[in-house]
């Protein structure tokens, strides 16, 4: 009779502990939804990026100010096409990890805090890391022209090593 006492209380025990552990993610999920600078925005429909990716547009280039600011959001695994700037671009890491990378380069591994300057007219990419979300402002200068988007970023380059 005991050990079938034992084997129910241990059934208890771990089905208790498993929701405590789904409502400590729910909530911890909750605290990073509320400790964001900027909104996570809207998803990105276009075949521009791999994955899934939010953009918060916070300002758009006008003909007062040729620059153009948004707060993206890279789900972990996401990331963006091969693509360059005309007038280059700025990345501010709000948090995550995440990579960048320009073409003949070694990808760069990106951590809170981190701000990146992407010359003219060099293909690069970002995007978030395999296992955890990434955060971003960008700040493109539109004077010269729009984003040229690129190749799809490979898994094989995805993966290659990086360096901090």
């Amino acid at each position: 009779m005991m050990k079938h006492d034992l084997k129910y209380i241990l059934a208890i025990v771990i089905v208790l502990f498993a929701s405590c552990n789904t409502n400590q993610k729910k909530e911890t999920a909750q605290q990073q939804q509320n400790t964001l600078v900027f909104s996570q925005g809207e998803k990105i429909k276009n075949d521009n990026f791999t994955g899934t990716a939010y953009l918060k547009t916070l300002i758009d280039a006008d003909s007062l100010n040729s620059i153009s600011v948004g707060n993206v959001t890279f789900e972990p695994g996401a990331r963006s096409r091969w693509h360059s700037h005309p007038a280059g671009q700025i990345l501010l890491v709000i948090d995550g990890v995440g990579y960048y990378q320009e073409k003949g380069k070694f990808k760069k591994i990106l951590h809170k805090g981190d701000a990146i300057k992407c010359p003219p007219n060099t293909p690069h990419w970002h995007g978030a890391s395999a296992d955890t979300a990434f955060v971003q402002v960008a700040i493109t200068g539109r004077e010269k022209g729009e984003t040229v988007w690129l190749n799809v970023v490979t898994d094989e380059e995805y993966n290659a090593s990086g360096r901090n």
